[in-house]
């Protein structure tokens, strides 16, 4: 097929044919630039019509229009891949592989890159596996799992480490890893095996409803109380600590440490809590949904001080995300700072970062940049300074 003719030169052999003088014919211009008369009298009608002298569809039209047709036919494509995709995928017996739905939609006359756009795959592995679709890896693999469910099916009250054993035996060789997860993938278990929770004991029903909402603020003390349980590892083993914030300034009003988590610790920081602040019966005291929190002995604290409860959901840190927060500044702060030896070294650390440090010295931006003593002192001056 002929290279067609630049622009530039049909535009030039236009002009000339316009401007020729009398008694010169079309032929003889074309004749003289080298292209058939026909050809000639086609680029000056196209001419006629780009300048407006004709009706017609113009040039630039005319790429519009095939540039439209294009995209058109792009955009099909692609809601063609899409929907095929979605039919693919959503067929519960088929493994979720995409290659195989590539080579379908190329063999439909859909282009190779539009599915690979669309399904945000990349081209060089798809023409790795279109060459070699069974890696070598796959078919060991497969010898194994099939060494692996022989062995299974003959002696299915033996774990993954004896099938490993007879699988050796039958001249497939594996480490116990690999064998381990082979099994976990096709659910090779012995039928003697130990059926495991998930994450041990799920939490039980909460004894109080969620009145915070993740609205983490008071307009006076005792108010809304949050309340949480924190431990750090030591030399001599775990220290739990409770604590008890008060959302109005940010303030710990009461404490408790221990070895042990119990309910007593959270019952125990509570009546510290209740004994600094003096009268604080309506306070909402704000927790998650520990067994510590639901048990009869806090709930008990809560009815005999006139508190009220309230619990967040499982799972959701950010129902009590005040508190978590409270936490993380002790951290890093203490917890994380050095080695403990001893629980009484730890305990003492608390102490004093809690009341000298983060109540009397850490300003907060929240509190105009006062610190919470500072801050309770000022606003409200009956409130207890100690």
């Amino acid at each position: 097929m002929p290279k067609p003719y630049p622009q530039e030169f049909r535009d030039d052999v236009v002009r000339v044919a316009r401007s020729r003088g009398d008694g010169v014919t079309i032929e003889q211009v074309a004749k003289d630039f080298g292209v058939h008369p026909m050809t000639l009298q086609k680029w000056m009608r196209r001419a006629d019509v780009d300048d407006g002298v004709k009706p017609g569809v113009t040039s630039s039209e005319s790429a519009e229009l095939r540039e439209a047709n294009k995209r058109i036919r792009l955009l099909e494509q692609e809601n063609e891949v899409l929907r095929r995709a979605a039919a693919y995928l959503s067929q519960a017996n088929l493994p979720k592989r995409l290659y195989p739905l590539v080579k379908e939609l190329a063999a439909d006359g859909i282009p190779v890159a539009v599915s690979c756009r669309v399904l945000k795959l990349s081209r060089q592995p798809y023409y790795r596996w279109l060459r070699r679709p069974v890696t070598a890896a796959e078919v060991i693999e497969a010898w194994r799992a099939n060494a692996l469910v022989d062995a299974y099916r003959d002696d299915p009250e033996f774990g993954y480490r004896f099938l490993v054993g007879e699988a050796r035996e039958a001249g497939e060789s594996m480490c116990e890893r690999t064998a381990w997860r082979i099994c976990r993938d096709n659910g090779w278990w012995s039928v003697f095996g130990k059926k495991r929770g998930r994450n041990g004991k799920r939490s039980g029903p909460p004894v109080h409803d969620d009145l915070v909402r993740r609205e983490f603020t008071a307009d006076a003390p005792n108010r809304l109380w949050l309340t949480d349980i924190t431990e750090h590892h030591t030399g001599e083993g775990k220290l739990y600590l409770c604590a008890v914030k008060d959302v109005y300034s940010g303030r710990i009003v009461g404490y408790s440490m221990d070895s042990r988590m119990k309910a007593r610790l959270a019952v125990n920081a509570l009546d510290s809590a209740v004994a600094r602040r003096g009268d604080v019966a309506g306070c909402i005291v704000h927790s998650d949904r520990g067994s510590q929190f639901r048990s009869r002995k806090f709930v008990h604290a809560l009815n005999t001080h006139d508190l009220v409860g309230s619990m967040g959901k499982v799972g959701a840190c950010g129902d009590n995300a005040a508190m978590e927060s409270f936490f993380a500044l002790l951290q890093r702060n203490v917890l994380d700072r050095r080695r403990w030896d001893t629980r009484q070294q730890l305990r003492i650390a608390i102490v004093t970062w809690i009341e000298r440090t983060y109540h009397r010295r850490r300003r907060q931006v929240r509190l105009g940049l006062l610190t919470p003593v500072e801050y309770e002192t000022i606003i409200d001056p009956a409130a207890p300074a100690a």
